[in-house]
């Protein structure tokens, strides 16, 4: 059998990673984990010196020993130096790649180093730390290969715009009849993945973009078993939202786009 490949999608260039036939063979878990699982955090950041340093100082206390992953996207500040003074391993692509291709070089990164679970995370504040052990503890169940943190299944004092809210509940409901279960937070940037899903998220079908409703669909008609469970979430903090203002137009035709692709696509089940 020979080794997988693996390319981070960029504009004009293209990294290719080798993963060798044993880590394929040992990434692809079926059923609960056992003891204490090989995990890593994964954090996109581009220019986030502001906020960077507290969310790590939060997560080393919130759960400690656990190792993390900044994907530095090309930021013009000093975000990779803040990350690695407060202890993280940083990975600084060339130039800003987008949110996608940072995060997917971090599931390129687990798959590489055969981790059994990874956690995907913002690097300005919004998710909190204190819910990485609940999304460990029911990732690790069997039958479960993503577990996304909703905001919306319990009340809590989550506030956004009028127009993000109501992106989220139709996309949610798009989710939600392709997937034939409910999807409440399609735009949760709070994961867990563990073994299949690591690799699917580390292959060609991973959204370059903003992988959203369109990825969730897709790893549902792969054959991977997603989960929500509730999580606290608090407003960005001095950033300009990745779906604000002129953007919000340019998502929703993006993700309608990538949706409608994503459901004439040929993908085969594991």
């Amino acid at each position: 059998m020979k080794a997988l490949s693996y390319q981070i999608p960029q504009s004009s260039s293209k990294q290719t990673v080798i993963l060798e036939n044993d880590e394929f063979e040992n990434i692809f878990i079926k059923g609960p984990l056992k003891g204490h699982p090989k995990t890593l955090i994964i954090i996109p950041a581009y220019n986030e010196e502001k906020n960077i340093g507290a969310v790590l100082e939060t997560i080393h206390k919130k759960v400690p020993g656990i190792p993390i992953l900044v994907i530095n996207d090309g930021s013009s500040d000093n975000t990779e130096s803040v990350a690695r003074s407060h202890g993280a391993n940083v990975i600084s692509l060339p130039y800003n790649s987008g949110y996608g291709v940072a995060l997917q070089t971090g599931f390129i990164y687990a798959a590489r180093k055969n981790f059994a679970i990874a956690i995907q995370m913002d690097s300005d504040g919004q998710h909190d730390p204190k819910n990485v052990k609940d999304l460990i503890e029911e990732v690790q169940k069997s039958e479960v290969d993503v577990v996304i943190g909703s905001r919306f299944l319990e009340s809590g004092s989550y506030k956004s715009s009028f127009a993000r809210r109501a992106g989220i509940f139709i996309f949610g409901k798009i989710a939600s009849i392709f997937c034939g279960q409910k999807v409440t937070d399609p735009t949760s940037g709070f994961q867990a993945l563990k073994g299949r899903a690591i690799h699917f998220a580390a292959s060609d079908h991973y959204p370059p973009d903003y992988p959203d409703a369109d990825f969730i669909i897709l790893m549902h008609r792969y054959g991977l078993k997603v989960k929500e469970i509730p999580v606290t979430m608090h407003a960005s903090p001095d950033k300009e939202s990745m779906h604000h203002g002129h953007k919000t137009i340019y998502y929703i035709f993006k993700m309608f786009l990538s949706i409608f692709v994503t459901v004439l696509r040929n993908v085969s089940k594991r």
